[in-house]
């Protein structure tokens, strides 16, 4: 597996594999596929560390906007509110909007003025801080820090599929390497090599550039999910692995045990080297929603980050057609062990669970609880209550009509949170999984608009 290319993050067909452990092909522009909650935190190319004086005028015009908006007395009411919210406290509705995809609609390639494919992401990045904080205003606290990542190679489980097509973010089929059980021998856990060198330079290069506006931090996002499935899938076949639970039973428990024991020792691994860090800020956790809060890190942490210091997650949105016994026989008991590392714990994505929750709920220290579109909102709201943070998604879908649909999307905005106000539950509304928004920016701001009108209702 080749250098992680420096990316805005990476959601669309490919963004499970890519936070799972994988990376993206230096080929891939920064502009085609992106999660703006992990700008700039995953692995950067050795090829590309270099700016030259025309970028960095840019950059830095950008990040003194962005060092502006941070100064703002309203970031800190944003960040009390976070605060208040992970802690199960009574708030208002918290609102997040994460167009995805469709920032390449809100800030286009040819609106970009650098040249060099590091200066042009790292700018992507700084506008989307400004469209956040001047243009979107949602509850997204605009911070005067500017992350960058290790630069860092990672091995594969020992095989990898064929994938066919999947060009600029299109669909695509793969061919799984596992074909046989006999084969298991073949796998092996990933390793990761840092370059040091690459590593420091870029941090340098940051420094240099904004270091003076920003406070630039070596930050990697090592995982997006812990999940494992997604692996699973990319090794054994969709298909496959859901007929493997009534074929192969006792094979598929092999092979999720040996993903779960790769999982822990990555986890170790990470840990021993000092390559961890808080997630107890404004670090995007979980599928949805910022960390902040004051439980973490532990009490005896001494300056080395652990799992049992930050926001652990997982989900498992392949297995969303398996029956709720069998989920929990062969994915959440191997999800088990890794999540009793956290101190905090998030999951579930778009699958929907409130057929899981009898399940789910055992997982320790579980906080923030993944509501997708597609889940019951009466029943997650009775089940959540003001006992965890009802992340709520409501459909991407609705941006991407033909017309926005203002009253219909008031419609199911005003019923939801009816739902979960008489449940007394600690809402979240997040849009987010956005492939379009019609190349509408407003629509976007007008979204957050309409759910505070219709939380200010309550």
């Amino acid at each position: 597996m080749g250098l992680a290319v420096l990316s805005q993050g990476y959601y669309g067909t490919d963004w499970t594999a890519l936070m799972a452990g994988t990376v993206l092909s230096k080929e891939q522009s920064p502009l085609t596929e992106q999660t703006p909650a992990f700008a700039g935190t995953h692995g950067s190319a050795a090829d590309d560390l270099t700016l030259n004086a025309a970028d960095r005028a840019i950059l830095r015009r950008l990040a003194a906007q962005v060092a502006e908006l941070a100064a703002r007395p309203s970031e800190q009411e944003k960040r009390d509110l976070w605060y208040r919210h992970n802690a199960l406290e009574a708030t208002r509705p918290v609102v997040f909007c994460d167009p995805e995809n469709g920032w390449d609609e809100i800030i286009t390639a040819k609106q970009l003025e650098c040249t060099s494919k590091l200066a042009r992401g790292w700018e992507m990045r700084l506008r989307k801080e400004i469209f956040w904080g001047a243009q979107m205003r949602d509850d997204r606290v605009i911070e005067a820090f500017f992350d960058v990542p290790h630069v860092y190679t990672e091995s594969d489980w020992g095989m990898h599929e064929t994938r066919i097509g999947g060009e600029h973010g299109n669909a695509y089929t793969w061919d799984a390497p596992l074909k046989s059980y006999a084969d298991m021998d073949r796998l092996r856990f990933p390793k990761i090599a840092v370059d040091a060198a690459a590593s420091a330079r870029l941090l340098d290069l940051a420094q240099e550039a904004v270091g003076d506006l920003l406070t630039v931090r070596q930050k990697t996002a090592w995982w997006w999910t812990l999940g494992m499935t997604w692996t699973l899938v990319n090794l054994r076949g969709l298909q496959q692995m859901m007929m493997d639970m009534m074929d192969y039973p006792a094979e598929l428990h092999r092979v999720m045990a040996f993903l779960r024991d790769g999982t822990l020792a990555r986890l170790d691994y990470l840990a021993e080297q000092g390559l961890l860090s808080l997630n107890n800020d404004g670090a995007y956790v979980g599928s949805g929603g910022f960390g902040w809060t004051h439980e973490l890190p532990a009490a005896d942490f001494q300056g080395r980050v652990r799992p049992c210091d930050m926001w652990g997650f997982a989900e498992s949105q392949e297995t969303v057609l398996v029956s709720p016994d069998m989920f929990a026989e062969f994915v959440l008991q191997y999800q088990m062990p890794i999540l009793e590392r956290f101190g905090l714990n998030c999951y579930g994505c778009c699958e929907p669970l409130d057929k899981r929750w009898r399940f789910v709920k055992r997982i320790p220290r579980l906080r923030r609880v993944s509501v997708s579109a597609w889940a019951n909102v009466r029943t997650m709201a009775e089940n959540l209550g003001p006992n965890y943070i009802f992340s709520w998604k409501p459909a991407p879908s609705d941006l991407a009509l033909p017309s926005f649909d203002e009253e219909h999307l008031r419609k199911g905005l005003r019923e939801a949170l009816r739902i979960t106000h008489e449940c007394n539950c600690r809402v979240e509304v997040i849009m987010k999984d956005n492939n379009t928004i019609r190349n509408d920016p407003r629509r976007v701001v007008r979204w957050v608009e309409l759910v505070r009108e219709e939380s200010a209702r309550l």
